[in-house]
């Protein structure tokens, strides 16, 4: 916690009195018990400009006084923790995103996220980014996938960035392990929404309606062996879990991705899905960057048991 904050004045209503102080602050300003017991312990709260004890029962009319302060926002830098890099220049870093990694912290002072490390290589990476959490992160990958991501060192490139990735100006490809029968080549232009049962998922809103956000991607088969299609997906916008749930709509879901159906692969502890290439217009040399992530070894086995052929290009394990 911070030294400032903001200060919140309540006043007891008739209808509040004999309610216990702490209860009552929590109620106004949507507080955990975790951050009132905090409060108190640091003789934030008064109640007529005395430091009050949260078992304190409050009367009417009385007034309160609550100190709130702001949570650090900054990452915590993590030195130690490993980061591959793929390229980097004097405002950009492409960097190698393993699967079962957050690509930033949600909570103050977490730790184990992609952003972590950088930081700690490119502490100017926190400064670039609107929200110091990010550390300086133009984009986001799900925990579970794994390749590219690109991140920015100044504000100006961060702003670029994310404008390109708005626009649709940055080609984002994919490479999924996926069965069902599946066309060699084929695009899906389908609406996505937040299932209303199933808030860590989303479902086709083939009607749009409330909630529906427009989710553009185009495949094509790379390799084929029995059931078992290995696809690159070039998506053009970036609905959460687009990949996911395209191509579950079609009937051909991600190997290992149960939440959307799909099949399960023993001794793989994730699904397979891998951002392979990012391709974007360079915000200070105005050139034209691509930047491919080969793929992991865990996912490179699974080809191998399944007699699919890696790409060229793509290293074996």
């Amino acid at each position: 916690m911070s030294t400032t904050g903001t200060t919140h004045t309540l006043v007891v209503e008739e209808g509040k009195a004999g309610q216990r102080v702490d209860l009552f602050i929590g109620e106004a300003l949507g507080l955990s018990r975790a951050k009132l017991k905090k409060l108190f312990e640091s003789g934030a709260v008064k109640v007529d400009g005395r430091a009050a004890k949260k078992g304190l029962l409050v009367a009417a009319g009385q007034r309160l006084t609550v100190v709130v302060p702001e949570e650090r926002r900054e990452v915590v830098p993590e030195p130690e923790a490993a980061l591959a890099v793929l390229h980097e220049d004097e405002v950009l870093v492409f960097v190698d995103k393993p699967a079962g990694r957050p690509s930033h912290p949600l909570q103050p002072g977490e730790t184990g996220t992609v952003a972590n490390a950088l930081v700690a290589r490119h502490p100017e990476c926190a400064e670039a980014s609107e929200d110091e959490r990010e550390g300086g992160l133009c984009h986001r990958l799900d925990i579970e996938t794994s390749g590219v991501m690109v991140a920015a060192r100044t504000r100006e490139a961060w702003t670029a960035v994310r404008e390109a990735f708005g626009g649709r100006e940055v080609d984002k490809r994919y490479w999924a392990l996926v069965t069902g029968p599946l066309a060699d080549e084929g695009e899906i232009d389908l609406p996505l929404r937040h299932h209303p049962r199933h808030p860590d998922r989303v479902e086709p809103a083939l009607d749009g309606g409330e909630g529906a956000r427009d989710a553009h991607s185009e495949f094509r088969v790379l390799e084929r062996s029995g059931e078992y299609s290995l696809v690159e997906v070039r998506i053009f916008t970036g609905v959460l879990h687009q990949v996911r749930a395209h191509l579950a709509a079609v009937g051909a879901p991600l190997v290992g991705d149960t939440l959307y159906g799909g099949r399960e692969e023993p001794g793989l502890g994730r699904f397979f899905l891998h951002a392979k290439a990012l391709g974007l217009t360079h915000p200070v040399t105005k050139q034209r960057v691509h930047v491919e992530s080969p793929l992991p070894r865990e996912l490179l086995e699974v080809l191998e048991r399944h007699a699919l052929p890696v790409p060229s290009g793509a290293p074996r394990p």
